[in-house]
């Protein structure tokens, strides 16, 4: 039976994974699965209304869950009927708990929003909930508010951040960046609920049928009263009304949900609801497109699901006649974000990270082999999502932070399947599940900045050198990355457990050696590459730009490691602790020189993760004084 279980584990696993594949399922009677395919253009890039919402709710509250504590149940079932909610009915939206304030970000905020201690403390009706929450097993202080809680103040809130704007993002105190951040958050908000209607509009698609059914008689009014002659002076002011609003929605309005009419020569000029409705004025006919969504708000409100899915389907059936590959696309794109194979593949690997390390005490054979399946298996996910990011965006697969801890971590998590593969000690499983459960989890806070799919910048905008340079220097900084989890492990099976004998600790260091000849080779070509393309880029191959200095930082440390252990200047545990050292070296050429804010690579500028970074070098740190014990004391080698 022992000798089954990695093939029952890998069986299973896999059928769970492959359950994410099925096409998603409505919660109730609307097609919002439909509704969500719709595209829509916003920063550039035409996208589904499923990925605007996931995004949205990310950088709002950093999750995609809208709930409230003491309900045990989500107050919506995707982040698409959020969406709806915000576009079609935002007095129900408006009391979503959606924004995040947090005293831990900072309580100066907390003041100026007026809220207080009672108002930030969650009360459980049921007593084992009340339980939990004192030994903080479920929430017992509320850190997301609804958008009503927060309007009493939010004149305050944008006089603050008026004030902090003059200064440069980097002097901002820890209180003027939360006041930023929340007015932006507060900013995007309104303009959704202004994207395809008035957010004060008690039925506009009755409002656009008599402004339709007016429009003849208030643009004679018009031109009578632009030449002198007598007009309807109720027609003239209708009209005056209808374009101040939908001039206030033209400006405001965040979403692109109109595309080009059949004669228009640009397939990309979409515009937002207000734009094309002030058009009206010039075209006599009220734009379809816009009356669509007039339809979807009035259904949706009525709750009459019946229609609204007729009307979802007949906008498809208009949009596929002219944008039948973007809304291939979109849909690709909606089905990916519901199959969620990043999120799926954490999982997997902090269940073979677990299973890898018991091994080290029991059944070495059967767990290793199906900690070995289970790193696969979340290594063939993780490509198949880059993969799919790769043809959603058509480039290489690292074009930002976000994607580059992707790829950092499936570069990594490969080269230990081989190691793995090569000596199966379940060293490899380890690593590889270290590493692409921490790297994926990076990856998930970098996405809460927004679309990780966004437009390239200027200086990036050539496939050629992404292809080559960025792909080749991100795999240096997967492989110099890996050989430092190598050697914690090395460490930590030393100095804590008795599971380091001489032939693990020798296999150990062969690895470590192996892993830094690689990224040394791939650091050293990457960097050189980065150089070429510099000079055609800002016609000079190098001038000591911060993240110019990174790279070579890691170059020239690799090659002190090697050129430490071929003079006989390190053993193994020199070895180990130089390897470490790599990972304070390569993360801060991959994060730190960005939160400088200087130098021709300051496009991915961030300083978010400052404390996380500072966190991550004082553990290597750590961990470097730590081998430093007499050997005597480590329990492994006690006797050797």
């Amino acid at each position: 039976m022992k000798r089954l279980l990695p093939v029952l584990v890998l069986v299973l696993a896999a059928g769970w994974l492959a359950s994410s594949l099925r096409p998603p399922q409505n919660a109730g009677a609307f097609d919002l699965v439909a509704f969500g395919r719709l595209p829509v253009l916003v920063n550039g890039r035409l996208k589904p209304i499923d990925t605007v919402a996931r995004t949205t709710l990310l950088m709002l509250q950093g999750r995609q869950r809208v709930s409230d504590p003491p309900i045990p149940e989500p107050l919506v079932a995707t982040p698409t009927e959020w969406l709806a909610d915000v576009l079609f009915n935002p007095a129900k939206a408006d009391d979503y708990p959606t924004f995040r304030l947090s005293a831990t970000d900072s309580p100066e905020l907390l003041t100026l929003m007026g809220l207080t201690e009672a108002d930030t403390r969650i009360t459980y009706a049921d007593p084992v909930r009340r339980a939990l929450a004192l030994a903080d097993f479920v929430p017992g202080t509320r850190t997301r508010f609804s958008f009503n809680r927060l309007q009493p103040k939010l004149a305050e809130l944008d006089r603050q951040a008026q004030l902090a704007e003059p200064l440069e993002p980097q002097l901002h105190t820890a209180f003027q960046k939360a006041v930023v951040q929340l007015r932006d958050r507060v900013l995007l908000y309104q303009r959704l609920k202004h994207s395809v209607q008035p957010p004060d509009s008690p039925g506009f698609l009755s409002e656009l049928t008599r402004f339709q059914q007016g429009l003849p008689a208030g643009v004679a009014a018009v031109q009578a009263r632009q030449k002198g002659e007598p007009y309807d002076e109720a027609a003239f002011q209708a009209m005056l009304a209808a374009a101040r609003r939908f001039e206030a929605m033209g400006q405001f309005g965040y979403l692109l949900s109109i595309p080009p009419g059949a004669t228009e020569p640009d397939a990309t000029a979409w515009q937002n609801a207000g734009t094309a409705l002030l058009e009206t004025f010039e075209s006599g006919r009220v734009n379809p497109n816009t009356m669509a969504y007039a339809a979807l708000g009035s259904t949706w409100r009525s709750r009459e699901s019946g229609q609204f899915n007729e009307v979802v389907r007949l906008f498809h059936e208009q949009l596929v006649k002219r944008y039948d590959a973007p809304l291939a696309r979109s849909n690709i794109e909606a089905r990916f974000n519901a199959a969620e194979p990043f999120y799926k593949s954490m999982q997997l690997y902090t269940v073979a990270l677990l299973l890898a390390i018991v091994s080290w005490l029991r059944w070495p054979v059967v767990l290793g082999r199906s900690a070995f399946y289970l790193t696969l298996l979340a290594f063939i996910a993780t490509s198949a999502g880059i993969t799919t990011r790769m043809w959603l965006e058509g480039r290489p697969p690292v074009t930002n932070l976000y994607s580059s801890a992707l790829f950092v971590g499936w570069g990594s998590v490969g080269l230990c399947l081989i190691l793995e593969k090569i000596y199966r000690n379940a060293i490899g499983s380890v690593a590889a599940g270290l590493i692409g459960f921490v790297t994926l989890l990076i990856a998930h806070h970098l996405s809460l900045s927004g679309d990780t799919l966004e437009m390239m910048r200027a200086v990036l905008d050539t496939n050629l050198w992404l292809a080559t340079h960025v792909v080749i220097v991100t795999i240096g900084y997967a492989a110099t990355f890996l050989a430092g989890f190598l050697a914690l492990i090395y460490i930590f099976r030393g100095v804590f457990t008795k599971s380091l004998d001489q032939g693990t600790a020798d296999a150990l260091a062969r690895m470590v050696y192996g892993i830094v000849c690689f990224a040394t080779l791939c650091s050293l070509v990457g960097t050189v590459l980065g150089g070429i393309w510099a000079d055609q880029s800002w016609g000079r191959f190098w001038g000591w730009d911060p993240k110019e200095n990174g790279a070579v930082m890691i170059v020239l440390w690799n090659a002190i490691i090697l050129h430490a252990r071929w003079g006989g200047l390190v053993k193994q545990r020199g070895l180990m602790c130089l390897a470490l050292f790599g990972n304070i070296i390569t993360s801060w050429s991959w994060f730190g020189t960005n939160m400088l804010g200087v130098g021709l690579h300051s496009y991915g500028f961030m300083d978010a993760a400052f404390w996380w970074l500072i966190t991550f070098v004082l553990s290597q740190l750590s961990l470097i004084i730590l081998a430093q014990l007499p050997l005597d004391k480590w329990r492994s080698f006690k006797t050797a």
